[in-house]
């Protein structure tokens, strides 16, 4: 055998085993693909324009060929953010490993038109919008969450209002004299008393009776508290 027909078999067997070991191994980039489809479908009832990045997976990795691969969210973890998503092979060759993958929404949000103080009722025209990319699941987009709310504390322009940055107006006082309206089957009562703390429309608020006792009751409209026995 010739020198040159002696490298060309080494080489036939060299690349003979190259693409046997390929075949062996689980290809990557099905493998992004795979987790790709999952947030897509994951993520597609959430609220503005969802966008995502899955991150390459080190080349490093290597993995037995799988015939049925599946994308899956480990308990406790949100499609938001910066996330690990994981992919496991469901045939006999048991395997998994997590992807990290970037996704961010953009969204058409409610902001502060102008400085707000606090302890300010927001009427519309203290509202604005602005389109911004987020990697959190909050802001508003319905100005009817915030018309007619309270800030907790002052903001200046341009803020996205939140929920937790509002309270509902005070139907009932602290000190103030309020009517106890006591519901049960058949029957209606009513008194007064002095209320404790206070509360929203639909706010738990304690009040004091005439007789000293403390109770519990759900705050109504124009100083009214409603108790159920």
């Amino acid at each position: 055998m010739t020198p040159m027909k002696k490298f060309l078999l080494i080489a036939c067997l060299f690349l003979h085993c190259i693409v046997a070991a390929a075949a062996t191994q689980q290809d990557h980039a099905t493998l992004k693909e795979t987790i790709a489809a999952f947030v897509q479908q994951q993520t597609a009832g959430l609220p503005g324009k969802v966008t995502f990045k899955v991150d390459d997976i080190d080349p490093r990795i290597e993995l037995h060929a799988c015939s049925k691969v599946e994308a899956f969210l480990p308990p406790g973890s949100q499609l938001i953010g910066r996330v690990s998503v994981g992919v496991r092979c469901l045939d006999a060759k048991d395997w998994s490993i997590f992807v990290p993958v970037q996704i961010t929404i953009s969204r058409d949000l409610l902001v502060s038109a102008r400085p707000l103080a606090l302890g300010q009722i927001l009427h519309a025209e203290d509202l604005a919008r602005q389109t911004t990319e987020t990697t959190q699941n909050t802001g508003i987009t319905d100005e009817r969450q915030v018309i007619g709310k309270v800030l907790r504390y002052s903001i200046g322009a341009g803020y996205v209002l939140r929920q937790e940055m509002l309270r509902k107006p005070y139907s009932v006082k602290q000190g103030q004299v309020v009517r106890l309206i006591v519901v049960g089957g058949g029957f209606k009562l009513s008194g007064s008393g002095v209320a404790l703390n206070n509360a929203g429309e639909g706010e738990t608020v304690q009040v004091r009776t005439a007789s000293g006792h403390v109770i519990s009751g759900a705050a109504g409209e124009e100083g009214t508290v409603q108790i159920t026995p």
